[in-house]
């Protein structure tokens, strides 16, 4: 009988050994690969449901929020007029009814914001009741929209995003019923026109129709703060029928 080499037998139940060991170590790492693949699926699904969620809620959210304020009177937002900071009314000498300039024209104001004067064809949407930077149309459009007895709250287009969050919701809330629903809010950058009083951030404006004398006269007031209560106000002294064109709009 031919005589068994233990050197040889334990080298190869050795190698054996090594193999099985490689073999275990690769197993446990593709577990915990799978297992690392799985967790970071489930991230990816648990994010992409939080996002979606997310971009559906905020749309609802907003027109909740919305709804709110549209049966919220003005007067809840701001400070008081008292508060306000505002100067008395101005009445500029009105002029350029129906005075119709081709879109692209420039045209320089003699007062800043505008409260009357030439304008373009075309008003801004009636519907429409808040602008931002990034969306107002020209001023010679809104200027339009004042020939139909609107009233335009102008603020500066630097004032700090918490009060202009206050305008817009001014804007969506419950007007007085002699604006009839004719207002618009929108951003004025001084570089537009005539530099605005020291400290003041905001201006109403209104373009009154001819009186008894036939005069017309443009009216402008200049706050510090805003003031839904001061906008009240002004526009109960100058309501949407004193217009140059009231039946417009």
């Amino acid at each position: 009988m031919a005589a068994t080499n233990p050197g040889k037998t334990n080298t190869v139940g050795k190698a054996s050994s090594q193999k099985q060991s490689r073999r275990q170590m690769i197993e446990k790492m593709q577990r915990e690969q799978a297992a690392s693949d799985r967790r970071r699926t489930v991230i990816i699904v648990i994010c992409s449901i939080v996002v979606g969620l997310a971009i559906i809620a905020y749309p609802a959210i907003r027109l909740v929020q919305d709804s709110r304020t549209k049966n919220q009177a003005l007067t809840d937002f701001g400070v008081a007029a008292g508060s306000a900071n505002c100067d008395p009314i101005t009445n500029d000498t009105a002029g350029g009814t129906q005075d119709h300039r081709p879109d692209g024209e420039k045209i320089l104001y003699s007062v800043s914001p505008p409260s009357s004067g030439p304008h373009y064809a075309v008003w801004a949407p009636f519907d429409k009741k808040f602008y931002s930077t990034s969306d107002r149309p020209p001023v010679e459009n809104l200027v339009h929209n004042l020939e139909h007895g609107y009233t335009i709250l102008w603020y500066r287009d630097t004032l700090p995003k918490d009060q202009i969050d206050k305008i817009e919701k001014i804007a969506k809330s419950k007007l007085p019923d002699a604006s009839l629903n004719k207002f618009i809010a929108a951003p004025y950058k001084q570089s537009e026109g005539k530099g605005w009083p020291d400290g003041k951030n905001l201006a109403f404006a209104h373009w009154s129709g001819p009186g008894t004398d036939q005069k017309s006269f443009g009216h402008r007031q200049f706050c510090g703060s805003v003031s839904g209560e001061a906008l009240k106000q002004f526009m109960e002294k100058y309501p949407a029928t004193d217009a140059q064109e009231p039946n417009g709009g």
